[in-house]
């Protein structure tokens, strides 16, 4: 499986010691790496479909990061799709008022006849990017219906909850977006996702990057946190994934 990374911060912090971390376990996700960060206060997006341990690029992405609030990183063992930069994450795009959007997602869509027109209209093969076009119709038709205004904060927290729980029965479906403004979290699987917090924040990962405390990220709800605080806690939508004998054997032939 895949592993996520988040960052959401009250301010700008050194976290180059958990990226670092974080990326070193492309030893085990091979398959292509890609990372979302501030640089001189845009926001940055890089990918390639290599192993992260061995990529230039990162290697000086990370060595010129400067203290950062929202970070989201992402490497890829491949279960759907080609190995090629197409299929990795993060995706990223603008909806019809002009926010981004950038997505990452750890798992595999097995029932989702919601995302099949998408098929023909993907760059590459993979069901995440599919999941994120999906998003952003889902933005862009409530965008419509609020005549072409911006969404508020409420309102996208609601379209990130329709998605989780539109997509999440009879999937894996663990993700995080970032909406320019909110860092949005969902597991549905258990032992797949953890937050550390304190006095600045959160830092969120599929494993625990240091032997401090780190909690479990609730289950099947949707969490949003805007500068390190919650802000949004969605209700339970019970479809929580529990592998079966076929989805783990199928995962041992990716061991590397």
């Amino acid at each position: 499986m895949c592993e996520l990374f988040g960052a959401s911060l009250k301010r700008n912090s050194d976290i180059t010691k958990y990226l670092k971390e974080f990326f070193s376990h492309s030893v085990k996700h091979p398959h292509g790496y890609g990372i979302m960060y501030n640089e001189n206060g845009n926001i940055r997006r890089f990918k390639e479909p290599i192993k992260a341990v061995n990529s230039q690029k990162l290697k000086d992405i990370l060595q010129n990061l400067t203290p950062q609030k929202n970070v989201l990183g992402h490497i890829r063992l491949a279960t759907v799709g080609k190995i090629k930069q197409e299929n990795c994450h993060p995706f990223y795009g603008k909806d019809i008022a002009g926010r981004e959007w950038t997505f990452i997602h750890n798992g595999t869509i097995y029932s989702g006849s919601k995302l099949m027109n998408y098929l023909e209209k993907q760059k590459g093969d993979t069901d995440s990017e599919r999941v994120f076009m999906y998003l952003l119709d889902l933005v862009n038709n409530e965008i419509r219906l609020n005549s072409n205004n911006d969404l508020g904060e409420h309102k996208r927290c609601e379209i990130v909850k329709k998605l989780a729980f539109n997509l999440s029965k009879r999937n894996k479906f663990n993700f995080m977006i970032f909406d320019g403004e909110l860092l949005f979290v969902h597991k549905n699987m258990k032992d797949t996702l953890y937050i550390k917090e304190n006095k600045n924040g959160v830092i969120i990962s599929t494993v625990a990057l240091d032997k401090e405390h780190w909690e479990q990220i609730p289950m099947a709800k949707v969490l949003a946190y805007r500068s390190g605080e919650k802000v949004f806690e969605s209700e339970s939508h019970g479809n929580e994934f529990v592998p079966t004998l076929d989805y783990l054997n199928a995962l041992a032939t990716f061991n590397i």
